[in-house]
């Protein structure tokens, strides 16, 4: 069966996404060495703050403590930030998802930080 969604429904979809996508940007600027993963969330945390109905759709969710998921480097996606400090070179994967009015916004990006160089074997 085909739902077709409203002018309105669109409307709070393509919100819920902007959103997603500020909260990601935000985020993805402030990766620097020496940034505690938390610090990541936090910010999440306060960009999510500025919309009234929105709240993070990962936090409480099967019990998971936080806004978002990050990952470094070789680690398995969907990490639970924490004290992890971000060093030169490593690759952040950073996973944000929203829920606004009923409807979701999900996204992910990878950034590195500072210089991130090539690895000996990869082209």
């Amino acid at each position: 069966m085909t739902i077709i969604k409203s002018a309105e429904e669109i409307a709070i979809m393509r919100q819920a996404g902007r959103i997603t996508a500020i909260v990601l940007q935000k985020m993805s600027e402030a990766v620097k060495p020496g940034l505690k993963t938390r610090q990541l969330d936090e910010i999440a945390e306060r960009e999510l703050g500025k919309w009234d109905t929105a709240r993070a759709s990962f936090k409480g969710y099967r019990g998971y403590p936080a806004s978002i998921c990050v990952s470094v480097n070789d680690e398995v996606v969907h990490g639970i930030p924490g004290k992890k400090v971000l060093k030169e070179g490593d690759i952040v994967s950073l996973d944000f998802g929203v829920i606004y009015r009923g409807f979701q916004g999900d996204a992910a990006v990878t950034v590195g930080v500072g210089t991130v160089r090539k690895s000996p074997g990869n082209p």
